[in-house]
């Protein structure tokens, strides 16, 4: 045999060194399965979390349109009823409303213009319904084509006819839409009649848009309301970063 063979302390270091390297190998390859399963964990938790983000949002959406839609079924009713010569257009423009939800209100975002037209065809589908009795100011500064979830303010608007009441006569509603490339800022108020008994929450509307606002855009968004005897008022502020298109 070699002499360095038979010396007892190399041939000790030399096992020592194979083991140490074998072992070391086994370690990383093993570290390796970990990250990979662990990485394999973590996306199924996110597509998990994004399944149930969406269904959440599906679940929210369906609570308002039904509701919205039930309402104007019923102007139209009782407009069919007495006969009047403003049942075509409203029958009209709730052709467009639908129109508007069956073809954009599966698209995740919409323009914000669109968004604009919607809400003015529903308040002019309200002008018809409430006639001389009510007063509405919608002032809008769009500057930058934003992308916007479809119905995003539509719950606000349908509350300020439902839950608004009328004060020496009128219902006064005031909109004011403004629209950048960093941040868009909603504000709607509404007259309340100081005699009538008002819900706390102004409509179950409001608590489902601001699950949706958690939803969409968490930590980014700002709702507030505000409410006296004759006034209700409702700020919505959200800040993007740079997402306009």
């Amino acid at each position: 045999m070699p002499l360095l063979t038979r010396n007892f302390l190399f041939v000790f270091i030399l096992v020592y060194l194979v083991v140490g390297v074998v072992s070391f190998m086994n370690l990383l390859r093993y570290n390796y399965q970990a990250i990979h399963k662990n990485k394999e964990l973590q996306n199924i938790v996110l597509e998990s979390k994004l399944d149930l983000k969406q269904k959440e949002l599906y679940y929210l959406k369906q609570q308002i349109h039904p509701h919205f839609l039930f309402n104007t079924l019923n102007t139209v009713y009782a407009f069919a009823l007495k006969e009047s010569k403003e049942t075509p257009a409203l029958v009209l423009k709730l052709s467009n409303l639908l129109d508007y939800v069956l073809h954009q209100i599966e698209k995740p975002t919409v323009s914000i213009y669109d968004e604009v037209t919607y809400i003015e065809s529903y308040i002019g589908l309200e002008s018809i319904r409430f006639k001389e009795t009510m007063r509405i100011n919608f002032e809008k500064d769009i500057q930058s084509d934003i992308q916007v979830p479809p119905m995003l303010f539509m719950a606000f608007i349908e509350n300020a006819f439902k839950h608004g009441g009328r004060e020496d006569a009128f219902l006064d509603i005031s909109i004011q839409l403004s629209v950048t490339n960093t941040s868009l800022l909603f504000t709607i108020e509404n007259t309340l009649n100081a005699k009538k008994e008002h819900t706390s929450n102004h409509g179950i509307g409001l608590q489902n848009s601001r699950k949706r606002l958690e939803t969409l855009y968490p930590n980014s968004f700002e709702l507030a309301t505000h409410k006296t005897e004759t006034l209700f008022t409702l700020k919505l502020i959200i800040t993007y970063e740079n997402e306009a298109t």
